[in-house]
């Protein structure tokens, strides 16, 4: 099974730009902890609550004023769309990451894959097959 399969294809993404009150307000509506950060469609990073705390709060920096580009990691762990699950699982689970954003071949965001959605499917699936 590849990971296009079971991915979420709806993300919020944050703009570099934007600033961190900006990406900490859609966090809070969508419930999750990070953020991938786009450019044209590119992944050029990612933004996580921790991110803002210990990079911008914690010294002092604006939430209001700061922009995501000045605290977001621009080194990002990913997975094609057209990887098995079970590979992109062993890499969260090497990494201890819940949830990676997904690539097409061409390097475009086209969702993320988080390890529920991997549990979910594997639950699924175990509860289908014929004992």
């Amino acid at each position: 099974m590849e990971v296009r399969e079971i991915m979420s294809r709806e993300v919020r993404i944050a703009n570099a730009a934007e600033t961190l009150q900006e990406a900490a307000e859609v966090m809070a509506d969508e419930g999750v902890g990070a953020l991938p950060v786009g450019d044209r469609g590119r992944l050029v990073g990612l933004i996580t609550h921790r991110d803002i705390v210990t990079r911008a709060i914690a010294r002092g920096r604006s939430p209001t004023s700061t922009p995501v580009r000045d605290v977001m990691s621009e080194e990002v762990l990913y997975c094609f769309e057209d990887e098995d699950v079970e590979e992109a699982a062993r890499h969260m689970d090497e990494l201890q990451i819940r949830r990676m954003p997904v690539l097409d071949r061409r390097k475009r965001l086209v969702g993320v894959v988080a390890l529920d959605d991997i549990k979910q499917r594997a639950t699924r699936d175990v509860v289908r097959k014929p004992w």
